[in-house]
Parts: structure tokens; C-alpha cells; sequence
């Protein structure tokens, strides 16, 4: 097969994208980064809690 004839993964990638009704705007971009950037730091119990 050459590379013309196989659908590279960014090709993949969109069309799954695509099928699944992904949003492609600017404001769902927006909105969903707020939430990331809001989200709380994970709390992380495997290290030891400080006793002073």
C-alpha cells in the first residue's frame, strides 16, 4: 500500500470526530477549557500528609 491509498491517523482522527458530532466552535473550545483550567489539582494519596 502506498501512503496515498491508506488514510493517515489525522485523517482517523477527524472522521471519528466527525461521527461522533464532535462541536468544532470556538465557544465549545472555550467552555471546555474553562473547566480544565478551573478543575481542582488531583489529591494524590500515596504521599505522606506533613506532620509537623
Amino acid at each position: 500500500m502506498t501512503k496515498d491509498s491508506k488514510e493517515t491517523q489525522n485523517e482517523k482522527f477527524q472522521r471519528v470526530a466527525r461521527e461522533l458530532g464532535t462541536d468544532e466552535s470556538e465557544e465549545a473550545f472555550d467552555r471546555v477549557l474553562k473547566k480544565v483550567v478551573k478543575a481542582p489539582p488531583p489529591k494524590d494519596s500515596k504521599t505522606p500528609k506533613k506532620t509537623d
